[in-house]
């Protein structure tokens, strides 16, 4: 019995290449206005907002990275 998950089929990897670099170009964005409201004069509780904004901006580019090296490796 081998442990190789079955190869994800053509079509069904490109579809889903084509939604994470979809996914890539919005969190682009969000980063950026994270970005510029990080710089920004704003009060601390603002401040807070803004660093949680990017924290999870962050992570969510980091999953995105993740599935994109998965369907590449198995399809």
């Amino acid at each position: 019995m081998s442990d190789a998950l079955p190869k994800i089929p053509t079509e069904t990897g490109a579809e889903v290449r084509r939604l994470a670099h979809d996914l890539s170009n919005a969190l682009e964005i969000i980063l950026q206005a994270s970005y510029l409201l990080q710089i920004a004069n704003l009060d601390d509780n603002a401040k807070k907002w803004a660093t949680m904004v990017d924290q999870g901006a962050q992570q969510a580019v980091k999953t995105n990275h993740e599935l994109r090296e998965f369907v590449r490796n198995n399809s």
